[in-house]
């Protein structure tokens, strides 16, 4: 079993950064491989990006790429989301999720057992 715990989410202006981070506790094998989802509201979820915990790998979504950084700090079992130049398109409700091994399709979800409580982001101009 995983449990995962999100924090970070704040309200900030456009252009604004900041920074997530998922605490992974349980059995680490189940946490291999971390990733980062945005919800908002009427919209399909989006795969930010995910990262193995094992050799610190990361992959983005397509449309992720150059302002989210994710990163890891593997002695704290603690993932990151470093994001910037923030947009009021980015504001939604955050999560992290674990599973024992990254896939090609990471980026639908499907493949995730464990999800954290989600951490909102809320970007005002």
């Amino acid at each position: 079993q995983v449990h995962l715990v999100e924090s970070g989410g704040d309200s900030v202006q456009v252009g604004g950064s900041l920074r997530l981070s998922c605490l992974a506790s349980g059995s680490a094998y189940n946490y291999r491989c971390m990733a980062w989802f945005r919800q908002v509201p009427g919209k399909k979820r989006e795969g930010i990006g995910s990262i193995s915990t094992v050799d610190g790998a990361t992959d983005y979504g397509d449309s992720m790429k150059g302002r989210f950084t994710i990163s890891h700090d593997s002695a704290k079992s603690t993932i990151f989301l470093q994001l910037d130049s923030l947009k009021p398109e980015d504001s939604g409700m955050y999560y992290c999720a674990a599973t024992p091994l990254c896939g090609s399709w990471w980026a639908n979800g499907t493949e995730f057992e464990y999800w954290g409580q989600g951490t909102q982001v809320t970007v005002s101009s």
